[in-house]
């Protein structure tokens, strides 16, 4: 049963019934629900279908690289002969392996949409293999003309299909009709997903699942309904045998070509709240700057990894790049090396879990900023988020989501998970009027500043409720 996505039903469905030669790119991070979205909207309408092999081999040298090829060739040949093709002499090359794909096509063109789904792509394109020489004559050539083909590439390499397909300048320039980006699942999206899974949670319980899986259907699939949110997290990462204990180092090995770089730059990044500068990454890794770090930190951006922002009232030049990936900072937080712990349920109501729960769910806020612009009701509006940190002679002030609206105000967003509502103390009014004093210093005197806040189950009303100008509740990020 698909949960959501109705968006991208509607797009594969409208490409499907047009009348031109479709070139479909499908791409997001490992485990997002890809394939198993395009299966069940073309179920039983394909013609072709294959999935590239995982890369199991970490040396590139000359032979293995040879090796790595031929078997990814040999299987593509053993997809076209299952899908139909009579045997044939097994190609050699790309060029080869697409033209016995053309034989194929046209020896099972009866007039109707022929859908053809090639899955986990970037696998196909091993070193030196002339794969997208091979794709690029095959769509040139023949594909493009033909009026009822519809061709699905699919990748949980986001930096891949970008690079090579979608901003290809070569051959493939501009020849991709449609692309969709799919991303992980939303509060209101998961919330459903776990309901259909027989697991009602409460939506407490449902935000702590999201801060520690980030929405990814696979990972969720993987939950025991009998059991609490703690138990499934010691049955998911605690145990010698479970699924996603080693699920970190496998998944930046599926995606990226030079994994231990892109983990250790998710480490580094990971450690600070505000994320890290270019310079601080650097000084982090002790690497020397070159171009290769920037393509680095795109590739973790487009994967939907981190985000790159400039702090609020600051230096625009100065770029941040934090951390954003709900699984990846829960685990780096508790189950990363020496960090790893035996068991998630005994350490659930320590101070540790507390204060992690206060930084993820100011995570989660980053990536709900379409539901808190709806509940402010400036969903039209546009805006600017980011994070705000300002160093005084005793203290400093951090604010966890500042958002800079284009109608003249700027919200302080206090954020706050906890198991009852707010109340607001004389010595927290005192702070937040402090900050608020501070930010209306700090900007032009158009700007109004107002405080919000964001919480689980709303504001103790007192003398110092009309602190805050807006309440947010976890409901309202549920909303759709």
């Amino acid at each position: 049963m698909l949960i959501g996505r109705e968006k991208e039903i509607a797009e594969l469905e409208e490409v499907y019934h047009s009348d031109e030669a479709e070139l479909v790119a499908v791409y997001g991070r490992r485990r997002v629900g890809k394939t198993y979205l395009i299966n069940e909207v073309f179920r039983d309408r394909f013609v072709f279908t294959h999935a590239g092999l995982s890369p199991v081999e970490v040396n590139d040298s000359a032979k293995i690289t040879n090796k790595r090829m031929k078997e990814q060739l040999f299987h593509f040949y053993q997809s076209l002969v299952l899908n139909g093709l009579k045997p044939k002499k097994k190609p050699t090359s790309w060029l080869e392996a697409f033209y016995l794909l053309e034989t194929l096509l046209i020896q099972k063109d009866d007039g109707k949409r022929q859908v053809v789904f090639l899955d986990e792509i970037q696998w196909m394109d091993t070193p030196k293999s002339g794969f997208i020489t091979g794709l690029e004559a095959f769509w040139n050539s023949w594909a493009c003309k033909r009026h009822n083909l519809m061709i699905i590439v699919c990748g949980s390499s986001t930096s891949w299909i970008l690079d090579k397909l979608i901003n290809n300048h070569g051959g493939l320039y501009d020849r991709v009709t449609k692309q969709i980006h799919l991303k992980a699942f939303d509060l209101c999206e998961t919330e459903k997903y776990l309901v259909s899974q027989g697991i009602n949670y409460s939506r407490y319980d449902v935000v702590q699942t999201y801060m520690s899986l980030g929405g990814v259907p696979y990972y969720m699939k993987y939950m025991d309904r009998t059991q609490s949110y703690a138990q499934n997290m010691d049955s998911l990462f605690c145990e010698s045998n479970s699924p996603l204990r080693n699920e970190f180092d496998r998944l930046f090995s599926s995606l990226f070509s030079n994994p231990t770089m892109m983990k250790n730059i998710i480490v580094a990044i990971g450690k600070k709240k505000r994320g890290l500068t270019r310079k601080e990454i650097l000084d982090e890794l002790k690497i020397t700057d070159s171009g290769a770090l920037s393509k680095f930190l795109n590739a973790l951006i487009e994967g939907d990894f981190i985000f790159k922002y400039a702090p609020f009232d600051s230096d625009k030049r100065i770029e941040y790049y934090k951390l954003i990936d709900p699984f990846c900072i829960f685990y780096l937080r508790f189950f990363n090396d020496e960090k790893r712990i035996t068991e998630w349920s005994n350490v659930i109501d320590s101070q540790e879990c507390v204060v992690f729960r206060g930084l993820a769910f100011e995570n989660v806020c980053f990536n709900h900023i379409k539901q808190i612009k709806n509940a402010l009701g400036i969903s039209g509006v546009s805006t600017e988020e980011s994070l705000w940190t300002k160093k005084e002679e005793n203290e400093g002030t951090q604010i966890g989501l500042v958002i800079d609206r284009k109608d003249n105000i700027i919200d302080l967003c206090e954020v706050k998970f906890l198991n009852d509502e707010f109340a607001v103390t004389k010595d927290y009014h005192q702070v937040l009027m402090r900050r608020k004093n501070l930010v209306q210093n700090a900007v032009s005197k158009k700007k109004s500043v107002q405080n919000v806040l964001i919480t689980t189950y709303g504001l103790k009303r007192n003398e110092y409720y009309w602190d805050f100008s807006n309440v947010i509740t976890i409901d309202d990020l549920f909303k759709e």
